[in-house]
C-alpha cells in the first residue's frame, strides 16, 4: 500500500493506517512514519533501517530520526519487527533473546512474508511535491516477489496500446513464459493470426531502448504488429497458454460529444478508433433514438483527459452537450380517424383515404400493422404505403416529438381515385391518420427505467437509500457483501441517474461502485410531462 497525497489539508496517516487495519487485519506492516503533517510534510521515518529521510525539491537526504518522534518511531518499529520475525523461527529466537536484527535480515524476511501473502507493508509520501516515490520504486524492486515465469513455449500478453503519431500503433507486453527475440513470430489467439516481431524495445518514460530479447517476466513494446490489441495473448503456434481473460471496467459516465468543425468531423470517427485503441475502457456509442455520440468513460476526470488528448494527440476538436434521455410515447386507449391526402396542382393530382383504428399493445411489443381492407376498398399494391406512412410517423415522432411504440395500427377502410391515387397519397394518409386517431387514445409519455446496482460501506447506506428515494428509485433489495460493504439494488428512472458516478463518489469519499443497464419502460409522472415537454421544445429550437 502507498498512502499518497500525505502534503493535502486534513490528511492523516495514521487515520489511514488504522482503517487498512480495521479493513485487512493483522498483516497490515507500516514501513514508514511521516514526517511532519499536511502543508509541513518534508519526509518519511525508514522504520527497517531507523533514519529519517528529507526531501527538498525531490531530492532526499538521510539522517537521524527527529527527536520528537522518537518515542512514537521506537513503539511502531518495535510492533513492526514481531510481525516481521514471528514467520522465521531462528530469527523469532534472537529477537527473544534481545538480540540485534540488523535491516537487510528483516528485509529479507519481510520479502519472505510479502511473497506468502501474509504481511502487507504501508509506505508513505506525496506523488506531487515528489517524497518517497523513489522509496517506493526501489522497495518493489528490492523486496517484492520475482514474477511467476512458467516453463515452455514462448507467450506474451498486452497490456496497454499506445498510438504513436509517427510510429503508429505501439503495444506494451509482458512475456508469460519462455523469451521473446527480435523477429520471433507468435500467433493472437484471438485474430489466429500470426505477428512478427521486428522491433522491440525497453520504455523508459518517453525514451524507448532497442532490446534484442526480452527474458520471461519482463516488459517490453514492439510496433507496427497487424492487428494486435490490449487483452490479446500472442503465443507460440500450437502452445496451450492460459491466461485469466482481460475485461476492462465498465464506464459509468458519458457525455455527448459533437465535432467543432467540418475538419473536425471528417476525423472524429478514426481519432475515437484510435483512443479506444489506447484506453479501453472508454466506449463510443451512437443513440439512434437521440441521435447523439455518445462518449463513456469512468468518471469527469477520465472524460475530460480523453476529450483533451483527441484535440492535442489527434487534432480533433469538439463540443460537449449534456446526454438527452430516450423517452418514447404511446397509448393506453382506442380510436378510429380518417386519414385523408387530397391535392390538385393540375393534371394528376393527389387522392388517398385511410380509415385507421389505434389500440394498445403489452409494454415491449413494438408495432403490429393489421390489414382489414375488404372489396378493394384501398388497392393492394397501396397498403404497404398506408404501412410505412404510419411506422415513419411512430419512429419520427408523436404528439410531443418521441418516438411511439407499443400500437397496434388497423387499416379497416378507405377509398381511392383510379387516377390520382399513388403510394405517396396513401402514405401521407396513414401519417395524417395515425396523427389523429393517436390524439385520441388517451396518449401518454414513456420514460427508461434502469436497473442499479449498488456496492458501498455500511454506514454509506443509509445516505444512498435516502438518494435513491429522491431520485424516484424504487428499492428492490439490499443484502451484505462482506467486508463491510452492502449492496443496494434498485430500480431508478434513467433520467435521475445519468451523472451517478459523481453523485455516489460526493456520498461515499469516492468509495462506492455501481453498475447500471437498461431495464424496461414506465409512464411519466403527470406532474413531469410538462416540463419534459417544455425541454424537448427547447431542444429543438435550439
Amino acid at each position: 500500500m502507498f498512502v499518497n497525497k500525505l502534503d493535502r489539508e486534513r490528511a492523516s496517516f495514521s487515520r489511514t493506517l488504522d482503517d487498512l487495519k480495521a479493513r485487512f487485519g493483522a498483516g497490515i506492516a507500516p514501513l514508514e512514519l511521516p514526517i511532519g503533517e499536511e502543508a509541513g510534510f518534508r519526509g518519511v521515518v525508514d522504520l527497517l533501517g531507523d533514519v529519517a529521510v528529507t526531501y527538498s525539491d525531490g531530492e532526499p537526504t538521510e539522517g537521524p530520526v527527529p527527536a520528537e518522534m522518537a518515542d512514537e518511531e521506537h513503539s511502531v518499529r518495535e510492533a513492526l519487527v514481531e510481525g516481521i520475525v514471528v514467520a522465521d523461527d531462528d530469527l523469532m529466537e534472537r529477537y527473544l533473546a534481545d538480540e540485534a536484527i540488523d535491516a537487510k535480515e528483516l528485509g529479507q524476511a519481510l520479502a519472505v512474508g510479502i511473497a506468502q501473502g501474509s504481511v502487507f507493508p504501508v509506505l508513505c509520501g506525496s506523488a506531487t511535491k515528489p517524497i518517497g516515490v523513489d522509496r517506493l520504486a526501489r522497495f518493489i524492486v528490492e523486496e517484492g516477489p520475482a514474477p511467476t515465469v512458467a516453463d515452455g513455449p514462448t507467450a506474451a500478453f498486452v497490456f496497454k496500446t499506445i498510438v504513436d503519431p509517427y510510429v503508429g500503433r505501439v503495444n506494451l507486453f509482458k512475456v508469460l513464459q519462455g523469451s521473446l527475440k527480435v523477429d520471433d513470430v507468435l500467433v493472437n489467439g484471438r485474430t489466429v493470426a500470426d505477428e512478427r516481431f521486428h522491433q522491440l524495445s525497453t520504455m523508459r518514460g518517453k525514451e524507448q531502448e532497442p532490446a534484442t530479447e526480452v527474458p520471461g517476466g519482463d516488459i517490453a513494446a514492439v510496433a507496427k504488429l497487424n492487428d494486435t490489441t490490449t487483452g490479446d495473448v500472442l503465443g507460440t503456434r500450437g502452445a496451450q497458454v492460459e491466461v485469466e481473460p482481460f475485461s476492462p471496467p465498465a464506464p459509468v459516465l458519458a457525455t455527448a460529444i459533437h465535432p467543432r468543425s467540418k475538419g473536425d468531423e471528417d476525423k472524429l470517427a478514426n481519432a475515437l478508433h484510435r483512443l479506444q485503441d489506447e484506453d479501453p475502457a472508454l466506449k463510443v456509442e451512437r443513440n439512434p433514438e437521440t441521435r447523439q455520440t455518445l462518449l463513456w468513460g469512468m468518471g469527469e476526470t477520465h472524460l475530460s483527459i480523453a476529450i483533451e488528448r483527441l484535440a492535442r494527440k489527434f487534432g480533433v476538436e469538439v463540443d460537449t452537450e449534456d446526454v438527452k434521455v430516450a423517452y418514447r410515447e404511446t397509448i393506453t386507449g382506442r380510436a378510429e380517424a380518417e386519414g385523408k391526402y387530397k391535392k390538385q396542382t393540375g393534371g394528376h393530382g393527389q387522392f388517398g383515404v385511410a380509415f385507421l383504428r389505434v389500440e394498445p399493445l403489452e409494454r415491449g411489443a413494438g408495432f403490429e400493422f393489421v390489414d382489414e381492407i375488404v372489396g378493394g376498398a384501398i388497392p393492394r399494391q397501396f397498403i404497404p404505403a398506408v404501412e410505412k406512412g404510419v411506422a415513419e410517423t411512430m419512429e419520427s415522432g408523436g404528439l410531443l416529438g418521441f418516438p411511439v411504440v407499443d400500437v397496434q395500427v388497423t387499416c379497416y377502410d378507405g377509398k381511392y381515385h383510379p387516377v390520382d391515387s399513388s403510394e405517396m397519397s396513401f402514405k401521407m394518409a396513414g401519417s395524417l391518420g395515425f396523427k389523429e386517431a393517436m390524439a385520441r387514445a388517451n396518449p401518454i409519455l414513456l420514460e427508461p427505467i434502469s436497473e442499479l446496482v449498488v456496492v458501498v460501506p455500511e454506514e454509506n447506506q443509509g445516505d444512498v437509500l435516502g438518494d435513491l428515494n429522491s431520485k424516484r428509485g424504487r428499492i428492490a433489495g439490499t443484502s451484505p457483501a462482506g467486508g463491510g460493504e452492502v449492496e443496494v439494488v434498485a430500480q431508478v428512472p434513467t433520467s435521475e441517474v445519468l451523472r451517478y458516478a459523481i453523485d455516489l463518489r460526493s456520498m461515499t469519499g469516492g468509495r462506492g461502485r455501481f453498475e447500471l443497464r437498461h431495464s424496461h419502460y414506465d409512464p411519466v409522472p403527470p406532474n413531469l410531462v410538462d416540463r419534459i415537454r417544455a425541454q424537448a421544445g427547447e431542444a429543438r429550437a435550439g
